[in-house]
């Protein structure tokens, strides 16, 4: 890295303190209506409640929508694009609209992944696209799948089979039955024009193939079974698999089901071969590595792939650049520079960054601008707490003291100036949908936060208090008496606490920067500026500063 490139001017005024900054980053926890819906209203939160009520620098961010880079603000943030913003300082196109973008434009279409894939299948191949199937906006999008499908056939593809993963996270908790439906539509009406369109396998998200950061191989070793090998539960379609198993389960949801597959007369309908082309249509990285690892690399030791089909694998964008994987994508993955981490580096802040398994490559990977490692290894440190591989609404606490527990260490031994964790708790519960366990998820966050505090003021430090986006905040929606459970994101604000232990600055909020919605991205420069740093200028404006 050319530190000279990142080297900052120190902030006029400043005077330094002895603790660090520490960053908190409470995933899931925004700001709802403080009624009977908002789980973190209903939670136990003394610490976060006094907080908000009495700390001057106090303030709401936005963390959906244009704020952090998605298309419209009908839509909802999440921790990849929430991470992002901000360890960048700035709003980047995401994955949703630069998908979309190039969709409209023909620029996906162009490339030579694109061409490989549909040669294969005009030369007697099969065409498997594989992701998830929703318009949650967060991992995949239907219309892009539907206009992946549609161009597939202008292009003269004869065989196509899907392999849908079902979400019931980011949408509603049963309503994989609209989407199914709306994809087998498009198939037949390509099917009545002489091709072969059709579903071939799928499963539930939580339960087949769509693992993150090793946490579970055994999720994408069942997802190789299924769609690669055919070897599942089978069905006639995906509509009798989904209904079959909401009637054996009445409580079971989307992401839960089990994998299956379609199969006529016994025999699987679209096993990957020889031959063929796969297409990963998921837009968001972290979901979709594991898979990109079985089909791209030739040392793999996370399973047994039995005979690996030779075939053209491609994603929609790469999903690490780092590892290269996979080799192949349709779209050039966004390219965030200039970070807050190639920043403090370049002026030798030390920082360490930790979380449990769930959220570690956010504080890390994604805060880094999609970079996987270090910008400088003898100034930063990344710790992973192993996360519980169980339900997260039997451990609704999660990691929360152990991450505590090395962020007290970190701060006894004095040699970190920038420390950011995460919290995963309010996030990973609260896609439960479960009142209770969502509840006990904000109150171990609260509580954890009584003990980092504590330890912060001995030190002479500054924290600040945030979340990525909303979801705890909403647990269920009414319409005509009906309440159902609310398992995805929310558009809500998020809060933004300063807590100053050190008193060495005489801080207020900048109004320039907090009287016109700030959000996420605005605190790169934040904490630039607690550090002592002039921020960066083409960073979005800092939420304090030094009172005149």
């Amino acid at each position: 890295m050319n530190q000279s490139a990142y080297s900052l001017k120190p902030l006029e005024g400043y005077s330094p303190f002895p603790g660090p900054v520490v960053c908190v980053v409470m995933d899931g926890v925004g700001l709802g209506k403080k009624d009977d819906s908002d789980g973190v209203h209903l939670a136990y939160t003394p610490v976060l409640d006094n907080l908000i009520a009495e700390e001057p620098l106090y303030c709401e961010l936005k963390a959906h929508g244009e704020a952090v880079g998605m298309p419209t603000d009908d839509d909802m943030g999440n921790s990849e694009v929430g991470h992002n913003t901000l360890g960048a300082g700035r709003v980047f196109p995401q994955g949703a609209k630069r998908v979309n973008e190039a969709i409209a434009s023909g620029d996906l279409f162009e490339g030579a992944s694109w061409k490989t894939a549909v040669s294969r299948a005009q030369d007697g191949g099969t065409l498997h696209l594989m992701g998830l199937l929703s318009d949650g906006n967060v991992h995949s999008h239907i219309d892009q799948i539907v206009a992946l499908i549609d161009r597939a056939a202008e292009d003269g593809v004869k065989r196509i089979r899907m392999h849908v993963l079902l979400d019931g996270r980011d949408v509603g908790e049963r309503s994989a039955l609209g989407y199914i439906a709306k994809v087998e539509g498009v198939l037949t009406g390509h099917n009545a024009g002489g091709l072969d369109y059709r579903i071939a396998s799928g499963g539930g998200r939580m339960l087949v193939t769509m693992d993150r950061y090793n946490a579970d191989w055994p999720m994408v070793e069942k997802g190789w079974r299924t769609h690669v090998q055919g070897d599942a539960r089978q069905f006639a379609s995906a509509t009798e698999a989904v209904e079959t198993m909401y009637a054996e389960d009445e409580d079971v949801t989307d992401q839960y089901l089990e994998a299956f597959v379609i199969a006529d007369e016994g025999a699987a309908v679209g096993p990957i071969v020889d031959g063929d082309s796969v297409i990963f249509y998921n837009f968001r990285g972290d979901r979709a590595i594991e898979m990109s690892m079985a089909f791209d690399l030739d040392d793999f030791d996370y399973f047994d792939r039995g005979a690996r089909p030779e075939v053209f694998f491609a994603g929609l964008i790469q999903y690490d650049g780092d590892q290269n994987l996979p080799e192949n994508f349709l779209l050039e993955p966004a390219s965030i520079d200039g970070v807050l981490s190639h920043y403090l580096s370049g002026n030798g802040v030390t920082s360490y960054a930790v979380s449990e398994t769930q959220k570690y490559g956010h504080v890390t990977y994604f805060w880094n601008g999609n970079l996987t490692g270090y910008v400088n290894e003898s100034l930063e440190k990344h710790v992973e707490i192993p996360s519980d591989n169980v339900p997260f609404d039997q451990r609704p606490w999660m990691k929360a003291a152990e991450i505590t527990d090395a962020v007290l260490e970190t701060i006894k031994q004095g040699d970190r100036k920038f420390i950011r964790l995460n919290y995963p708790n309010g996030d990973m519960v609260g896609h439960t949908g479960d009142p209770a366990p969502i509840r006990i998820s904000v109150e171990a966050v609260d509580h954890a936060l009584a003990r980092l505090l504590k330890a912060l003021k001995a030190a002479g430090g500054t924290a600040v208090i945030l979340a990525d986006h909303g979801n705890a905040d909403l647990i269920f929606t009414e319409k005509a008496g009906q309440r159902d459970p609310m398992v995805a994101h929310t558009l809500n604000p998020v809060p933004c606490i300063i807590k100053d232990f050190s008193g060495a600055n005489a801080w207020t909020l900048n109004e320039d920067a907090t009287k016109h919605e700030p959000g996420l991205a605005n605190v790169a420069a934040t904490i630039c500026t607690l550090l002592g740093f002039t921020p960066p200028a083409d960073y979005e404006p800092a939420l304090i500063q030094i009172r005149d």
